[in-house]
Order: structure tokens, then C-alpha cells, then sequence
């Protein structure tokens, strides 16, 4: 690790707080403005924390949950054991993730995912959208009704796709960028509240469905 980036990250007064307060990554304090300002995280609620390691957001939803809520943290890294919070070892994109975290809803999906920098803006924005909509696929399948989902995304001209995409599905859409962002970093936080399930398609009573070929009726 290059000792300038030692020596600046020492400096930080978030990463200093984050390892003051066992919360294992400064992001932690991203969740928790996020929170603060969305009101996202009540006593009892449900909550999927998506590319969780090393753990930060979800010992914040832990914590804002309380004993009586769930919190499941999902990322193909080893994540270390935290009190009161399942760990699933997959991949977010996986089409069989759902069913692996079973039938009950969640109130609200977070992911803090970030694509591996290549250092082409282009090549990391794209790449940051794709991680979001893989989220946002796994999320309208899972979320209850009324439910809220945030993404972080890196900033660019497709952002605004994004934001029109979560407004079909939910009722009320907002970005914003937590002081706990690196002033340089690109990063933004996709906020979108309401979720508005798609209505479930029931074949007309007395249907037969389609018809057998070769087969009278």
C-alpha cells in the first residue's frame, strides 16, 4: 500500500471514527447520513445489505434495527461473523440469490457495490451501473410493498437512466452524496422510496390455458 495513501488515511477523520467505533470501514458513516436523512432504517425492519464486506453497513442497520429486525449481508468476500446479522456467501448478479434468501420480504435493500477500478472513467462508470441494476433486479424481486432501496453509483451521463428507471418502480427517487464521500471521489447515493411491486398476471377464470397441438378440447 502506497504510504502516501497510509499517511492520508490516517489523517481522515471518518476512518479514524470508524476504527474508533468498531465499525469496520469509515462507508459505515455513508449509511448512517443516508439513514439520517431518508429515515430508511426503523425498529424492526428487514434489511439486505448487498456487497456487505468487510461488514460496516450492516453493523449500522444492525444497530438502527434493532434485536427485533433481520439483517442479511450478501457478498461473495469472506465476511467475519457480526452478532445478530446472516451471512450469504454469493454473487449478487446470481438469477438463484433470491430463492436462497427465502420468502420473506425485506423493507429495505442497500449496496455500497463498486466495479474493480480500471482506471478508464468510462470503462468504471458503466461498470458501476451494471453493479446497480444487477442490485435493482435482486431488489423489486425481494422488497415488500412501500419498500426503499440505495445504491451507490459512480456519477456520469447514464446516471439519469438509472434514476428513470427507478421511478417506475418507485414513488419517489433522489441522489445524494453523504460528507463521509471523498471530495474527489465521483460516488453518488441513488435513493428511491416506495416501491411499487408490478401486479401479478392471473390467467382469466375458467382458462385452459394454451392449447395441446394434435389435442381437441
Amino acid at each position: 500500500m502506497p504510504r502516501r495513501f497510509v499517511s492520508e488515511r490516517r489523517r481522515d477523520p471518518y476512518y479514524r471514527a470508524a476504527r474508533r467505533e468498531g465499525l469496520r470501514s469509515r462507508a459505515a458513516f455513508k449509511l448512517a447520513y443516508v439513514d439520517d436523512r431518508f429515515r430508511l432504517l426503523r425498529g424492526g425492519s428487514r434489511v439486505l445489505d448487498l456487497g456487505a464486506a468487510p461488514g460496516g453497513w450492516s453493523i449500522v442497520a444492525r444497530e438502527r434495527v434493532g434485536p427485533s429486525g433481520r439483517v442479511v449481508a450478501v457478498d461473495l468476500r469472506t465476511i467475519d461473523p457480526i452478532d445478530g446479522v446472516e451471512v450469504v456467501r454469493a454473487r449478487v448478479g446470481d438469477p438463484r440469490l433470491a430463492a436462497r434468501l427465502g420468502a420473506e420480504r425485506f423493507d429495505v435493500v442497500v449496496s455500497d457495490m463498486s466495479p474493480r477500478i480500471s482506471g478508464a472513467y468510462a470503462t468504471d462508470h458503466g461498470r458501476s451501473v451494471a453493479l446497480v441494476r444487477d442490485a435493482l433486479a435482486l431488489a423489486v424481486r425481494v422488497l415488500a410493498e412501500g419498500g426503499a432501496f440505495v445504491a451507490k453509483v459512480f456519477d456520469g451521463d447514464m446516471v439519469g437512466d438509472l434514476e428513470r428507471e427507478l421511478a417506475e418502480r418507485f414513488a419517489l427517487v433522489r441522489r445524494t452524496k453523504p460528507p463521509a464521500s471523498r471530495e474527489p471521489s465521483s460516488e453518488v447515493y441513488l435513493v428511491a422510496l416506495g416501491f411499487r411491486p408490478l401486479p401479478e398476471v392471473h390467467a382469466p377464470t375458467g382458462s385452459l390455458g394454451p392449447r395441446a397441438p394434435g389435442r381437441a378440447i
